[in-house]
């Protein structure tokens, strides 16, 4: 029952990647995306634990994130805590107001807003900025290509650092002009994608990966894995979860903790899984996800995850559920997943559902909806949608709660599929007979040679 494969996103025209290209980019696509809708209590979750497999400004954002969306007092105060102790390390002061507003006065005077600490955070900025303003120009009197690209991909890190991710966005892509090897297109290709990753701009994280990707000799095993989870997240966010999946299990165990200012190991075993068992029939589930090896590393850090999917193969069902349910709470918490949560799991489900009426000839309600913990009433209305769909050929029987298989007539379909081979025989065979005949009587016409 697998849906057909999604067309990878079309590359951008060299136009677009310009840095003259970046200027038309709206004001609103150039500020670091940000939660939407709240989700359900998240009282499983180990914030320190959770929090610790990242690094950088993903870190603050997750725990922001966490705040916003858990629905649990002390659960909030303490990742604003944790997001106000780390947003101090860095150099963000638009951040850490954000932050300390958020904070007010909860948490008591040792976290209300300095004032002092955010002025002179500011004040080296301003001196910074100067200063590389200063060397840039110097580099471009001077005409030195390699100083110049240095010297705008000072000023990105400095934007980056300073919460500026669309002006840092723009002096990473200025850096292209200036790249001379492979190892400074890598550079650039990972710079652009980090900062793309922040503002929610994931065609540009496609168009950067397969920029990077062009220049094979160059990429070393991490950076291979590093380009994966990019283009998985960007497949993710494009809801083409298949490809997602593909991206991912293809990620090798190099990755580490290497990327930690986006993704964690356990990220790419809960976000691969998961999209393979919404996408996957259960031959390429077997292939690709059971027996990868390479995944099977990123699987043993997230021992639910590979449960689950060993559940789903082997169609214990009940145990399955229950292990996407205890998930679910801490996925809705995910800054990547929480848009996909209900979305994939209805997909699970329906695959769940189709998968277990197949082999039989009729299935009695009752027992399916012990198996699928649901009541006759729900698991009834779901069999209807999937054979609308098409997705179940059955039908069902509602005074006695049976479901029964329709299967198709062979005979007739193999008597069709004859005629449909005799009619397609006949045709070809007068379309030889047609052209030996054209060919006999010199009815052809040559093209002339070109001298």
């Amino acid at each position: 029952m697998e849906a057909d494969d999604e067309a990878a996103p079309a590359p951008m025209s060299d136009e677009a990647m310009m840095p003259n290209g970046i200027e038309e980019l709206e004001e609103e696509q150039l500020q670091p995306r940000s939660g939407g809708k709240s989700a359900i209590s998240g009282e499983q979750m180990d914030i320190e634990s959770y929090i610790s497999l990242y690094s950088g400004r993903t870190k603050i954002f997750r725990l922001l994130f966490i705040a916003e969306q858990c629905g649990n007092q002390s659960m909030q105060l303490e990742a604003l805590r944790m997001a106000n102790d780390e947003v101090r390390k860095g150099e963000d002061s638009h951040l850490y107001r954000q932050v300390a507003q958020k904070i007010g006065a909860a948490l008591g005077p040792h976290y209300e807003f300095d004032q002092s600490w955010a002025d002179a955070i500011d004040r080296r900025a301003e001196q910074r900025k100067e200063k590389l303003e200063n060397e840039l120009n110097g580099y471009r009197t001077n005409l030195i290509k390699e100083s110049i690209r240095m010297g705008y991909n000072d000023f990105g890190d400095f934007y980056y650092a300073h919460g500026q991710i669309g002006d840092a966005f723009k002096n990473y892509v200025r850096t292209r002009d200036y790249c001379t090897t492979s190892k400074h297109i890598i550079q650039m290709c990972l710079n652009v994608i980090l900062a793309s990753i922040e503002l929610g701009q994931f065609m540009h994280v496609s168009n950067y990966v397969s920029k990077a990707e062009q220049t094979p000799d160059s990429l070393d095993p991490i950076t291979v894995a590093k380009l994966r989870c990019a283009a998985g997240l960007a497949h993710l966010e494009a809801k083409k979860y298949k490809l997602a999946a593909r991206k991912f299990l293809e990620t090798g165990p190099e990755l580490g903790n290497n990327y930690s200012e986006v993704i964690a190991p356990q990220d790419v075993a809960t976000y691969g899984g998961l999209c393979a068992l919404a996408s996957f029939d259960r031959t390429e589930l077997k292939n690709k996800v059971i027996d990868n090896i390479s995944f099977r590393n990123f699987l043993e850090l997230v021992p639910e995850v590979r449960e689950l999917i060993n559940d789903f193969y082997a169609s214990r069902y009940a145990s399955c559920l229950d292990y996407l349910e205890n998930l679910k709470p801490n996925l809705l918490l995910d800054i990547h997943l929480h848009d996909h949560v209900e979305i994939l799991y209805t997909d699970i489900r329906h695959k769940a559902i189709i998968q277990y009426t197949h082999p039989f000839i009729s299935v009695d309600l009752p027992t399916m909806a012990s198996a699928f913990k649901t009541t006759v009433a729900g698991l009834q209305k779901e069999l209807e949608a999937l054979i609308t769909e098409n997705q179940i050929q059955a039908r069902i029987d509602s005074h006695n709660k049976i479901l029964y298989a329709r299967h198709t007539d062979q005979r007739n379909s193999t008597f069709q599929r004859a005629l449909q081979t005799g009619v397609e025989f006949e045709r070809e065979v007068r379309a030889m007979l047609l052209r030996a005949n054209l060919i006999k009587h010199e009815h052809t016409q040559r093209g002339s040679r070109k001298l």
